[in-house]
């Protein structure tokens, strides 16, 4: 969607874009990485989705219960079945990992990082999962992680459980594994939070962990 006149590692687009539905700004991200040349400039993409479902390459299982009949799409992300709604951020990196010599297990370490890192600003202490990727409070997972890499350059991302309805979490298995529980900022001590002082402090994080030193702010429409 931005496209820089000359390459730098260090600089990032960030983008701020609000309630958005879920097809449209999966389609943006594809053709923005399909549209990407050696200069085009990495981009940050923070927003929240209306309820939807989201099936991954590897997914297993539709929706156990859907009395509200949320909306349920298949996408090109990694991973299993997952939720997203009101009052969960959603960070999108759109990254040309092989310009910047990144592998896919350093971009999902550094977008765990950056929540833990969060939490652990606010008191609260949070740890990874082997062979689950997200970040987990109390054996609780309060950040799901899916991504793609197409042609060395990566989107989908990150999403981080703020303050939000949790029961549609209840009628999936949550990135396909039985009895896995889920949380949110909001239910924690001290979590309880505006959701803009929330963005504010994951973006930063992000910034830091991936390694961004100049940063544009943008609000395009991803529809």
């Amino acid at each position: 969607m931005h496209a820089v006149n000359r390459f730098d590692a260090s600089a990032v687009t960030v983008s701020d874009l609000g309630l958005v539905d879920y097809l449209p700004c999966l389609r943006a991200m594809q053709d923005f990485t399909a549209a990407r040349g050696p200069t085009t400039g990495d981009e940050l993409w923070l927003l929240q989705h209306p309820p939807v479902y989201t099936l991954g390459l590897n997914a297993r299982q539709a929706v156990l219960a859907n009395p509200t009949g949320i909306p349920v799409v298949k996408c090109d992300r990694g991973g299993d079945i997952s939720y997203h709604g009101p009052g969960q951020l959603v960070a999108y990196v759109l990254i040309d990992l092989r310009r910047r010599g990144w592998g896919v297990k350093q971009l999902v370490h550094a977008l765990e990082q950056s929540v833990i890192d969060f939490l652990e600003g606010r008191g609260i202490e949070a740890a990874r999962r082997p062979g689950a990727p997200g970040v987990y409070v109390d054996g609780k997972k309060i950040a799901q992680l899916g991504l793609r890499i197409r042609r060395g350059a990566s989107y989908h991302g990150l999403s981080f459980n703020i303050d939000m309805d949790l029961e549609p979490f209840r009628q999936i298995r949550p990135c396909g594994i039985e009895g896995l529980e889920v949380t949110q900022l909001a239910a924690l001590p001290g979590g309880k939070i505006p959701l803009n002082t929330a963005a504010d402090g994951l973006r930063a994080q992000l910034l830091r962990r991936l390694e961004y030193n100049h940063t544009t702010v943008s609000s395009p429409d991803p529809a």
